[in-house]
């Protein structure tokens, strides 16, 4: 499942520069899929909408950092736990009970984006 950021986030940003597939944005900031991967044309989202990788896409939040579930892989294949867990002075960066994917859908997620 994709972490999220919750409420409790004190907008530090030590999150942001940890993530290997750029899916954590600053409130308020538009995201594309493209940002920080290799995806070019079309990408399917996970809510089946087919959209351009450069594509800006509106905030998942307005006032503090957020995580898009599209991009986020838990760090699969990269590291061996969420690096915006590991380094939330807070823990505000939890489990997205929202979006629960298998180990295999997010190693698959993570090839996607990083062709």
């Amino acid at each position: 499942m994709a972490i999220k950021i919750t409420d409790e986030c004190i907008n530090c940003g030590a999150c942001e520069p940890e993530c290997p597939n750029n899916a954590i944005y600053e409130g308020g900031v538009e995201w594309a899929v493209s940002d920080g991967t290799s995806v070019k044309g079309s990408f399917s989202l996970m809510d089946g909408n087919v959209v351009d990788a450069d594509h800006r896409n509106a905030p998942v939040s307005e006032d503090t950092y957020y995580i898009t579930p599209n991009k986020c892989t838990e760090c699969q294949g990269f590291h061996e736990e969420p690096q915006c867990a590991a380094v939330c002075p807070v823990d505000c960066c939890v489990p997205d009970e929202l979006y629960r994917e298998t180990v295999e859908d997010l190693l698959s997620k993570k090839e996607k984006l990083h062709i």
